[in-house]
């Protein structure tokens, strides 16, 4: 299914973390806040990603 090495895939978890404690940073200044925020937003990218792996399994699917 994948065509690419899932070591690839690793690269995901420090850009995810990066991206969603920048965001919540330029957000917030509490550190508190920014951990909840860069969570919430971790949490986003990871569901929003999932909904798009699997919309293209299905379309892949259906080919």
């Amino acid at each position: 299914m994948l065509s690419i090495s899932p070591t690839y895939l690793l690269y995901f978890v420090p850009l995810l973390i990066s991206i969603s404690l920048v965001f919540g940073a330029t957000r917030h200044e509490d550190p508190t806040m920014i951990m909840k925020h860069a969570l919430g937003t971790g949490r986003w990218i990871c569901g929003f990603m999932a909904f798009i792996f699997v919309v293209l399994c299905i379309v892949n699917w259906m080919i």
